[in-house]
């Protein structure tokens, strides 16, 4: 599972996910990437899930790359504990995600096996996803770049 291998501060505020994606919305590495078209927390273990989806389904061809990394520490105090006497103990690490951001890149592979490889990933993580090609995320950004002037 991936976790960071140091941090500054071991526990965070949780935080608040409002707005779209800023950075990592357009796919970077390969033809294909699978999306994310809502906000939330995607932990470590539920990364690694939609990995070994994809990367089983495609029979080790072709490449894929993790374009998402939890570097979020989420607390949870123990069971059956009293209040107070300060926050719990890290007990696993999320990635935050907003609607846009790209999750997961593909390349190497069919389309038609990268879109059914990138449907059994979605369905290991608790947002809705979208899968796209390179050439029609460019297209979507140019126009919504283009809608603005």
């Amino acid at each position: 599972m991936l976790i960071p291998k140091r941090v500054k501060r071991r526990r965070q505020h949780k935080g608040r996910v409002r707005g779209t994606a800023q950075k990592g919305n357009v796919i970077a590495y390969g033809e294909y990437g699978l999306v994310s078209e809502e906000c939330g927390w995607i932990k470590s273990n539920q990364i690694e899930a939609a990995r070994i989806a994809m990367t089983r389904f495609i029979k080790r061809g072709g490449k894929v790359w993790i374009d998402i990394f939890p570097h979020k520490p989420i607390t949870k105090k123990p069971a059956e504990t009293r209040m107070g006497s300060g926050k719990g103990s890290v007990e696993y690490w999320v990635a935050v995600v907003k609607p846009g951001r790209v999750m997961f890149e593909m390349a190497g592979v069919a389309e038609d096996v990268a879109r059914e490889a990138m449907r059994l990933a979605a369905h290991k993580l608790p947002v809705k996803c979208k899968f796209v090609k390179k050439e029609t995320a460019v297209a979507e950004v140019a126009q919504a770049e283009g809608g603005e002037e």
